[in-house]
């Protein structure tokens, strides 16, 4: 998400493809709850409040938003990832039963009970005909 709202180059090609065909229906897409927050935060500080506004609205309109509650806290923190943050996304990736967690930072998922995977591997799995959810 970042690298597409914040136009990191090299990343920015492959992230933008994932989302485009996440907005087109391709494949479902789940965002854990807190993630808005904490983009809007992020992208405001670096882009503006336009910018992190239109960011949310357009995850709002076309993504699944999947809740953050005590048991995806209580599940994130028995997963031994490094970072609690990361350990609630791969609860949420869990408990929505999602494919894989599409992010840059596999290592950081390393134990996660759902697989990460690059935007690049995403694309070339979803090219094959996976029937996929992110």
């Amino acid at each position: 998400m970042l690298d597409v709202a914040l136009n990191r180059q090299p990343f920015y090609q492959a992230s933008e493809e994932v989302l485009h065909r996440a907005r087109a229906g391709e494949f479902a897409a789940v965002l854990p709850a807190h993630a808005l927050t904490t983009l809007h935060y992020i992208i405001e500080k670096w882009s503006g409040t336009k910018l992190a506004n239109e960011t949310i609205d357009g995850l709002l309109a076309d993504f699944v938003i999947h809740g953050v509650d005590k048991a995806n806290f209580q599940r994130a923190r028995q997963l031994a990832l490094k970072d609690f943050e990361d350990t609630v996304v791969a609860a949420v990736a869990e408990a929505s039963a999602s494919d894989y967690i599409v992010t840059r930072n596999v290592d950081d998922f390393a134990g996660s009970p759902v697989s990460a995977i690059t935007p690049p591997e995403f694309l070339v799995r979803e090219a094959m005909g996976s029937d996929l959810s992110v």
